[in-house]
């Protein structure tokens, strides 16, 4: 009895452990925005036009993220943002502004 409540025991903190390694890095991850090939994809030039047509300005970073393209830079009020948007059409998917 003793040896199955041990081994109950060991296998709930290895359950535990596992979810709470993988919790994080699927709340780290950053937003899907196209399942389309990078061949469709707008131009880094063409996209990062957009963005400032958009109103976005002293962009810091301009980068590939995932499926995204996604900038960190501020707004046209000076408030800072970190958007991702498609790649495909231009579209903001996700944005976090301060």
């Amino acid at each position: 009895m003793r040896h199955i409540l041990s081994t109950t025991a060991v296998a709930t903190v290895l359950i535990a452990s596992a979810t709470a390694l993988i919790t994080p890095s699927a709340a780290l991850a950053g937003p899907i925005c196209t399942s389309e090939a990078k061949d469709k994809w707008m131009s880094e030039d063409a996209m990062k036009a957009k963005v400032s047509e958009m109103g976005y300005q002293k962009i810091r970073t301009f980068k590939v993220s995932g499926s995204c393209y996604e900038i960190y830079g501020y707004t046209k009020d000076g408030k800072k943002a970190e958007v991702y948007f498609n790649p495909v059409s231009g579209a903001v998917v996700k944005s976090e502004i301060d």
